[in-house]
């Protein structure tokens, strides 16, 4: 879906997709709604009847039983199609979710680090709940209250045509005074549903860093900034109902008043002969029963613009660049270790930021340990992040197995690369499904030997509950090392044809990343591995080292060729950057 194609379409238009699929539903909510109208619409009628038995001093037994039948039925029928309104409208909130949910995602890195990740949140929890008083109130209270409205004013003009003009001249008044509020509605949802997700954000971002807050003493100031975001959201939620509670009112105040009209208008008819007090009566009873269809029709309206409000935001969201949807393919497990290449490669994570890589071009054979050095800025991270797909080059072309990457479909294409991030993330959940986050099949003959090989059997066996341990949020019950651990064996557990370590051992004592360096030496005489690397103890070790500074490759070789050959390299081996672990 386009970008133009998503954030253009009206909202009546995106809510009817949403809609489609639940129409049958929706339209027996519909008609069982129509029912619940026509049984009011003849109690009038009925009481007028009554009324003519008394003064013509017949039963009114019949009639009083067909009142009660109506009664009943009125409320039985109404019941039912409140019911099947409500679950249908929990089903349209189902599937937005549900959609809006997969879109994300899918999402490019490089729309997630222009987004807050709170307001996003908000857009699939608050958004999307709004959703549900749009199809009840808008979509099928437009239609339903809009149909007994007009049945509504054709049995008044039955009944009597002039009384029907005065009540119309009063309800027309009331519907200009609307129309000039409906706009205000919408323009305040919009900031109201805006404010819910800067308030969103804000409180993302303090739960994000809370450690960080709490040791800078912060907490007053960032209580007062979540605190400002949410009386901003409180401000335009109020503005919002106030102009949504005028409108109800106003059309509530022109049912008054063309009560009034009516009875002083009508009582002037009966005196006169012109109506008798059964038809007066009966009219009346209709001027209240005006009352819930016009209401309904107000309400749908205003809904409407709140919904609209948030099905903007739910459309921005799906405008926002996505990697397509494509089955999850591994590759063959025959296949062996993979090799990269760059072809003057320029790139910056956006138009308003400098270039990050300034025609960097390299290659690395398969099978083997490559390792990145340089100073921090100088695009090596940045490496793996085009080698995944996370963000594409504006120029040049990056080769897996001599194919440009962009031509490889994406779940093979990562599916056959083992990435082990600079912090290490640990997800919410027991420590197996952390480790098998990426390799499902793995066998548990596997998933011990990899235990073993990242020294982690020994924290296992110190678990209470072993490998289905809950490692908390963001993993906050092990320690640094031992997240790196984990996520370096979640990476090995995929046998990858490419492993990519960027800073993999950074948090471990120099026992566990001697052993974890000699596990890497070991995997790399089966795969290709490219690590970023600071520490002198990894770097010997690599078959070649590829020496980057602001954006460009400016050497590659061996540790002793470079150590001869190239200055920054040799200040780095011997000062700033690479420190030995030994």
């Amino acid at each position: 879906m386009s970008t133009a194609a998503t954030s253009d379409r009206p909202a009546w238009r995106v809510l009817v997709e949403y809609v489609r699929p639940h129409r049958g539903a929706l339209l027996l909510g519909a008609v069982l709604s129509l029912m619940t109208g026509a049984t009011g619409l003849a109690l009038p009628l009925v009481a007028k009847g009554l009324i003519d038995d008394l003064s013509a001093d017949r039963s009114i037994g019949g009639a009083l039983l067909l009142m009660s039948v109506l009664v009943v039925a009125n409320a039985g029928i109404g019941a039912l199609g409140g019911y099947v309104l409500q679950r249908t409208a929990e089903s349209v909130v189902l599937a937005a979710r549900r959609t809006l949910t997969s879109y994300l995602l899918r999402l490019r890195i490089a729309a997630l680090d222009r987004t807050e990740p709170g307001d996003l949140m908000a857009r699939v929890t608050s958004d999307t709940t709004l959703l549900r008083e749009v199809t009840t109130d808008s979509l099928v209270g437009l239609g339903t209250g809009g149909l007994t409205l007009v049945a509504t004013l054709v049995m008044m003009g039955l009944v009597d045509p002039a009384l029907l003009a005065v009540t119309l001249a009063v309800v027309l008044g009331a519907g200009c005074v609307i129309g000039l509020i409906v706009p205000r509605i919408n323009r305040a949802s919009k900031q109201a549903q805006a404010s819910v997700g800067l308030m969103g954000a804000a409180l993302e971002r303090v739960l994000g860093a809370l450690r960080t807050v709490k040791a800078s003493g912060a907490e007053g100031r960032e209580e007062r900034a979540v605190h400002a975001a949410a009386e901003e959201s409180w401000r335009q939620s109020v503005r919002a109902a106030k102009w949504s509670a005028l409108a109800g009112n106003t059309a509530g105040l022109s049912m008054q008043v063309a009560f009034i009209t009516v009875l002083a208008f009508g009582g002037a008819r009966v005196a006169t002969g012109t109506i008798d007090v059964g038809t007066l009566v009966a009219f009346l009873l209709y001027v209240f029963y005006l009352m819930s269809p016009i209401q309904q029709v107000v309400r749908a309206v205003t809904q409407y613009q709140v919904g609209a409000a948030a099905i903007a935001r739910i459309e921005e969201t799906r405008a926002l660049p996505a990697e397509p949807p494509a089955e999850v393919r591994r590759p063959m497990t025959a296949a062996g270790p993979a090799s990269v290449t760059f072809e003057d490669v320029r790139f910056r994570y956006a138009d308003d930021l400098p270039q990050v890589h300034h025609g960097v071009s390299f290659t690395v054979p398969p099978q083997g340990m490559t390792a990145f050095v340089g100073p921090s800025g100088a695009g090596k991270t940045t490496v793996f992040s085009l080698i995944e797909r996370f963000y594409e080059p504006s120029k040049g072309r990056i080769l897996l197995d001599g194919t440009d990457v962009r031509e490889w479909p994406l779940p093979e294409l990562r599916a056959a690369i083992g990435y082990v991030e600079q912090d290490a993330p640990v997800l919410s959940g027991t420590l197996r499904e952390n480790l098998l986050f990426g390799a499902l099949e793995a066998t548990e003959a596997e998933l011990r030997d990899v235990l073993a090989t990242t020294r982690l059997a020994s924290l296992v066996d110190r678990l209470p509950d072993g490998l289905d341990t809950l490692v908390g949020h963001r993993g906050t019950k092990l320690s640094g090392g031992e997240r790196q651990r984990v996520a370096i064996a979640r990476a090995l557990l995929r046998r990858p044809r490419l492993l990519l370590l960027d800073e993999a051992t950074s948090q471990l004592d120099a026992v566990n990343e001697a052993a974890l360096r000699d596990t890497v030496a070991d995997a790399a005489r089966g795969t290709t591995v490219l690590v970023v690397a600071h520490r002198l103890s990894t770097v010997t070790r690599a078959e070649r080292i590829v020496v980057m500074d602001a954006g460009r490759v400016r050497a590659v070789g061996t540790h002793r060729e470079l150590l001869a050959a190239d200055p920054l390299y040799a200040e780095l081996a011997t000062t700033q950057f690479l420190t030995s672990a030994a």
